[in-house]
């Protein structure tokens, strides 16, 4: 754990909620490995805050009405560069987690986990950990799981048929998306979709979804264990 001369971690807290910066801030107090270096409800607080003091840890939320938490995670980053940061907020959208991450935070948990879960994960983040909410894993797992089968292209002789773009709408077809979500997902409008699943009933010569999953798999396209779609043209 990173430690001053006391032998506790300095915390600065971020949160424009009262309720919720009350709560983060007795906790913080009541733990006796921990002090509270300070709280800030708005980024132009914070910023002031970094330029004049030194944390251990950088407890922060991502939307405040003045601008983005990614504005302190970066001031924290230039003025504070020991310090640990980990960002707490109710957005699990997987866009978000990974800026912060590539912005420098160590860990993400959502609100709803409860002032004594983020501060447990306060406590593993100093001691070397990344806390990340289960919810936000899965999802953060799945990107980049969906992101290298992009970069890697119809590399297997299974795939040579379809294009980077297919093959990855395939796979999410495969596990049961919606047409809706695999939208969402690749950043696409549903019709766009829908006229890539055109092309590879085409190309596999089918003429539903679950058919396509079928023949993929036959062909060594898919996992076994992928989900089948419902069925659906």
């Amino acid at each position: 754990m990173r430690c001053i001369s006391s032998g506790r971690a300095r915390v600065m807290v971020v949160e424009d909620d009262a309720v919720t910066r009350r709560l983060l801030c007795n906790a913080i107090e009541q733990e006796s490995s921990l002090v509270l270096a300070g709280a800030c409800d708005t980024v132009a607080c914070a910023l002031l805050w970094l330029k004049l003091n030194q944390c251990d840890l950088l407890l922060t939320d991502l939307g405040f009405p003045d601008g983005s938490g990614l504005l302190i995670i970066d001031a924290c980053q230039r003025l504070n560069p020991q310090a640990d940061i980990m960002v707490i907020t109710m957005s699990s959208d997987e866009d978000k987690v990974l800026a912060c991450i590539e912005a420098g935070a160590s860990g993400y948990v959502l609100k709803e986990a409860g002032h004594q879960e983020v501060l447990r994960a306060v406590l593993e983040v100093l001691n070397g950990g990344s806390p990340i909410s289960p919810m936000i894993a899965r999802k953060v797992l799945t990107r980049m799981r969906l992101q290298r089968t992009l970069a890697a292209g119809p590399v297997a002789s299974g795939w040579t048929s379809l294009t980077r773009r297919e093959a990855a709408i395939l796979q999410l077809i495969a596990r049961g998306s919606s047409y809706a979500k695999v939208a969402s997902a690749l950043g696409l409008s549903i019709g766009t979709v829908q006229t890539h699943i055109k092309h590879i009933y085409g190309k596999l010569s089918v003429h539903s979804r679950s058919e396509a999953v079928y023949e993929a798999r036959r062909r060594g396209l898919l996992a076994v264990d992928e989900p089948i779609a419902d069925r659906q043209a």
